[in-house]
């Protein structure tokens, strides 16, 4: 089989793959003693799966994405201002324990960069210009998330919310890869060898993604049972976002006039959400465990079932047209 062919059967079958992953995780968790150990590995594999990510971005679609200002106006007004507000307003049904609420923030305020593009691409959505928009919508909530968890938490935030994390990951899980992928790019330009390295590493995304669910989901499924009354609160304020972003997204898409196509990837952006990548920001707040890291999985659990309604319904918002390529 080809290397094409075996990616394009990768990504046909990539939601399966996912839920897969984290089915398998939550069982070898569930049977063997010691899954919270893979938490370490966490980080050296988003960093690779954003790397692979960005990696199918042309860097000239990068371009073209920030020169598509209606979109992107769009994408960053949903995620960063109509989103905050929804999730100030959620936030008075959930109990005043500052982690509780530093993790549920953490989740919620941060928008997807990763599987989002498959959930829209599935949904008829605009998905290249979403994908092409990734690394933009990773650096503004980096930069975003410490302020925003200032407003939201006051003098609380200054004793659990430390600046350095988000150094690290905007260093490691931004500039890095996206430098090395730039860097892959100008090679698979100039050389045949670099342009077999490219094709290989493209392989990588949906397998990338997976590996991360699976030790995501490995290594936080035994600290769910000592913070089920956590979780508890908190599915509920899930599910009432899961069905009010959306909707909100394709509000604010509408607004800026956007085609059908467009706004439905800016209401995916808008009900997706980051946990993969702000989970080990969730680890470096001090007295973490067992709650936050609970707490932010849960959102990936009730989100992953809420994507299979979004690709059924979105599309009757507007116009079906074809989907992206």
């Amino acid at each position: 089989m080809s290397a094409a062919a075996l990616r394009e059967r990768l990504e046909s079958r990539q939601v399966a793959i996912y839920f897969l992953a984290v089915l398998l995780a939550a069982a070898l968790a569930w049977l063997l003693p010691g899954t919270a150990a893979l938490a370490p590995a966490i980080d050296p594999l988003l960093a690779f799966m954003l790397f692979v990510t960005f990696l199918q971005v042309p860097l000239i679609e990068l371009r073209q994405a920030l020169a598509n200002v209606r979109f992107l106006g769009a994408l960053l007004t949903a995620n960063f201002i109509v989103v905050p507000i929804l999730v100030a307003v959620l936030m008075n049904w959930l109990p005043d324990d500052p982690l509780l609420r530093t993790g549920a923030l953490l989740v919620l305020l941060a928008p997807c960069i990763d599987y989002v593009v498959t959930f829209a691409h599935l949904g008829r959505a605009d998905a290249r210009a979403l994908l092409a928009s990734t690394p933009v919508l990773l650096a503004a909530q980096m930069l975003l998330l410490p302020v925003f968890l200032g407003l939201f938490l006051g003098d609380s935030a200054a004793r659990i919310v430390q600046w350095e994390p988000f150094l690290h990951a905007f260093t490691w899980l931004i500039a890095v890869p996206l430098a090395l992928a730039a860097a892959c790019q100008a090679w698979a330009a100039r050389a045949k060898t670099g342009a077999k390295a490219a094709a290989l590493l493209g392989l990588f995304p949906v397998p990338a993604t997976a590996a991360v669910l699976f030790v995501v989901v490995a290594a936080v499924t035994p600290q769910l049972g000592l913070a089920l009354d956590a979780v508890r609160t908190v599915v509920p304020v899930y599910i009432a976002f899961a069905v009010v972003s959306p909707l909100l997204g394709w509000a604010v898409a509408r607004g800026w006039r956007l085609p059908a196509d467009q706004a439905r990837a800016v209401a995916f952006s808008s009900a997706t959400r980051n946990s993969l990548v702000v989970l080990p920001l969730g680890l470096a707040i001090p007295g973490a465990l067992p709650l936050i890291p609970a707490v932010i999985v849960a959102q990936t659990l009730v989100e992953l079932v809420s994507e299979l309604l979004y690709v059924k319904l979105l599309p009757r918002l507007g116009p079906v047209s074809m989907p992206a390529r």
